[in-house]
């Protein structure tokens, strides 16, 4: 009697070992990751250069009227985040796609610091990864994506409250639609619109290589 339930413990361990082991080499990043998040980055950072030109004008005219309404477009600017971490599925996915969107941007030339710039795209790819890390980068659906793009906002939006809009209390008028539109636009930008480009790219079978483009396939064919 003892011999069988220790057989089976036996049997049990060897097979929590065995999925662990093959969780820690489907977190680890490949060649093929590498080149799929720098490409990613590379097109979200030209995208986030181009509206960097736009979006002067644009928020001036959205802000004449209702101050802080020009927040919901503010997404465009780490919708990568997302994007990046459902495609590759890896720790660190965002963060790195952010950071190559940034210096691509930086590259092609940019009215922003240096400084803000970098240090604000890796803020954003830790929170855009928050909800994943979570759920232990083992499950990846449209109600994880919306809440990356709502963490990612919520970051951005006390971002901005704190270095950049600082005569701006949160509670102000002006403050309470800022945040507001922040997290709207993350989730309908950074969690909806990116989940749905990933599906997109993936159902044309360009990232058949990757696990989350056979998941999307899979269910197409």
């Amino acid at each position: 009697m003892h011999s069988g339930n220790e057989d089976h413990r036996g049997e049990t361990m060897s097979a929590s070992t065995s999925i662990q082991s093959t969780l820690r080499r489907s977190l680890r990043w490949g060649t093929a990751d590498i080149a799929v998040g720098a490409a990613l980055g590379v097109a979200c950072g030209v995208i986030q250069w181009g509206f960097n030109f736009v979006s002067g004008p644009l928020f001036a005219v959205v802000g004449a009227i209702l101050p802080g309404l020009s927040s919901v477009f503010h997404a465009i600017w780490y919708f990568s985040g997302t994007l990046g971490i459902v495609v590759i599925r890896k720790p660190g996915a965002a963060v790195f796609v952010n950071i190559v969107g940034v210096a691509v941007q930086m590259l092609l030339g940019n009215q922003f610091s240096f400084g803000f710039v970098f240090f604000s795209a890796a803020l954003q790819g830790i929170f855009a990864e928050l909800p994943f890390a979570l759920a232990r980068y083992r499950k990846y659906s449209l109600p994880l994506s919306m809440a990356a793009g709502a963490a990612t906002a919520v970051e951005y939006g006390f971002y901005l409250l704190l270095f950049r809009y600082q005569g701006v209390s949160l509670f102000s008028p002006r403050g309470i639609v800022h945040m507001t539109c922040e997290i709207i636009g993350g989730v309908l930008v950074a969690g909806v619109f990116a989940w749905y480009l990933f599906r997109a790219i993936a159902a044309t079978g360009a990232l058949d290589r990757f696990a989350s483009g056979r998941s999307v396939r899979a269910v197409v064919d």
